[in-house]
């Protein structure tokens, strides 16, 4: 499997004449993101074979829903320090003593950073520049003889220190992962040989120089480095940062018009009687390497996010200066449209099916747009109807990302106020509180100013505002902006089949709203039936 960063491959035999081997291995490439893990469950073990596959899934499975806001170190050392807690627990409940016992060692390649673990004596290899080395520790005794017992497993103590390093990357870097069952049969020099071709080359030459008899399990990852990511190439580029624009500049043909936006980085620009917007950088991106970085994954972003919920953006090849080029959206934002009247009910639907498509179309790279509100959508007339684009790259971020308060508070869910990291869910709260702007000109919870720290009381229905609102619409957009997410939609798509779906919608009730005051009638019904029943055998005892 190779993608444009790397050739992975991955490959095990088991020892002997066995049908099952106790190593386990995982590689995958998810975005620019490399993961590799090889465990080799401790033969001697009860369960080994077992706690092998169990800590490769743990890890892979966390890592692809890790919190971004989260470094790779930390990730590493949360979930190892998780997975052996709960392998040592289950070995000590099962029997008595630890018997779920594995060796770890894996990698996370992100950009061109280098991030491995390892616990136990499943070494890692780098080779560069047609040199071999291991950059693993292992685990093992100093004792003479001993050399082979292990220090450290996972599932061993109740607690783990694993062994953690981080290094520079290179383009054609080759990294491997084995079981110790490798180095039992191939020299450096024979692995060295074999590996550019890859994890079953590898394995299988081993195989073949014991007659297919092998000693031990024998697995092997293979992590090949093809090239830099763009984004990487994108931020080496040498370009500048004009430090001051006006009205009439041109920079490579595009004549500057007037700042969009306050700060005036954002330009409204004309090139060969074509209106464009510009995107520059901050001026202390100059000197800030944060700064720069921010903005060269906003153009990235920007630039492969190519569907219609967005401007359309390119960052040209020819540049003179660091900027980024999206189409002229020319339309008002929805917080001018619905500034004199709110949105009719069908063009609030439409919205809210809009912005749910587009949220589930970021949501394919990890990412959310983490600033969902009126002045970030954008209101054009196409043939009578009302189409909407999605605006703002800058805001746009990986699932889980952030924890802090970024974004506008009055479209913040409540646990983002409290630390909780940006998800679906908030996401969903933003929504919500957009289509309840659309359809009443309010906010559900009031104007919230930045730094201060609301109390959420319970909103009033949209009705309250608006008696256009058909209560089923009514019910979603509360339900999308309840301040207890247990009782919120989940996902995007929950809320948008019932937007969808109106006769499948429940009717929404706050939290604590007695069943009298939600079904009256029913209640009063029940109450009759109860009093009747009540009444008829009183009577029947009377007449004995």
């Amino acid at each position: 499997m190779s993608s444009e960063l790397f050739k992975v491959s991955s490959f095990s035999l088991a020892k002997g004449k066995e049908l099952v081997s106790e190593d386990f291995a995982a590689v995958k490439v998810i975005e620019e993101l490399c993961i590799g893990i090889v465990c080799d469950g401790v033969g001697s073990a009860e369960a080994g074979g077992e706690a092998a596959r169990r800590v490769v899934n743990y890890l892979m499975n966390n890592f692809k829903t890790r919190p971004k806001s989260w470094s790779i170190e930390k990730s590493l050392k949360h979930f190892i320090s998780g997975i052996n807690a709960i392998l040592y627990r289950e070995g000590v409940d099962e029997y008595e003593r630890p018997e779920y016992l594995t060796t770890l060692s894996i990698v996370v390649i992100e950009g061109n950073r280098l991030y491995g673990a390892n616990v136990g004596d499943s070494p890692i290899y780098l080779q560069r520049g047609g040199h071999l080395q291991q950059i693993s520790f292992s685990h093992t005794s100093d004792e003479p003889g001993m050399e082979h017992v292990l220090t450290q497993a996972i599932g061993m103590a109740e607690t783990v220190d694993p062994y953690l390093f981080e290094n520079n990357l290179e383009t054609g870097d080759i990294l491997l992962l084995a079981s110790d069952g490798l180095e039992k049969v191939l020299s450096l020099e024979e692995t060295q040989k074999r590996l550019k071709m890859g994890a079953s080359s590898l394995i299988k030459a081993a195989s073949k120089k014991v007659d297919d008899d092998l000693p031990d399990d024998t697995t092997a990852v293979v992590i090949e480095i093809l090239g830099e990511s763009r984004r990487e190439k994108l931020k080496k580029i040498e370009l500048p940062i004009p430090k001051s624009l006006k009205a009439d500049d041109t920079i490579d043909g595009y004549r500057l018009i007037k700042p969009l936006i306050q700060n005036e980085r954002t330009w409204l620009v004309e090139k060969k009687g074509v209106k464009y917007v510009l995107k520059f950088p901050p001026v202390e991106a100059a000197d800030d390497e944060k700064l720069l970085d921010l903005f060269v994954k906003e153009a990235w972003n920007a630039s492969r996010l190519k569907a219609g919920f967005f401007p359309k953006a390119v960052i040209p090849k020819n540049r003179s200066a660091r900027y980024y080029v999206m189409e002229y959206l020319d339309g008002p934002s929805l917080k001018e449209a619905i500034s004199k009247k709110p949105l009719p009910v069908e063009d609030a639907i439409q919205l809210g099916k809009f912005l749910l498509h587009a949220c589930s179309y970021l949501l394919k790279y990890d990412l959310v747009h983490g600033d969902i509100k009126p002045e970030n959508v954008i209101v054009l007339q196409r043939h009578g109807k009302r189409v909407y684009k999605l605006v703002d790259f800058g805001s746009i971020v990986e699932i889980f990302s952030i924890a802090s308060r970024a974004g506008t508070p009055s479209y913040l869910a409540p646990e983002r106020f409290m630390g909780e990291p940006i998800s679906e869910q908030t996401e969903i709260f933003a929504i919500g509180v957009t289509l309840y702007e659309a359809l009443t000109g309010k906010f559900p919870y009031g104007e919230i100013e930045p730094f201060q720290t609301p109390t959420f009381k319970e909103p009033k229905g949209l009705r309250h505002f608006n008696k256009a609102v058909p209560a089923w619409l009514e019910s979603v957009v509360m339900r999308a902006i309840e301040r207890n997410k247990d009782r919120r939609y989940e996902v995007y798509s929950e809320m948008e089949y019932e937007l969808t779906h109106p006769e499948k919608v429940k009717p929404y009730y706050p939290e604590g709203v007695t069943l009298f005051e939600r079904e009256p009638v029913k209640t009063y019904r029940l109450l009759f039936i109860i009093s009747l029943l009540f009444n008829m055998l009183f009577i029947a005892l009377l007449l004995r």
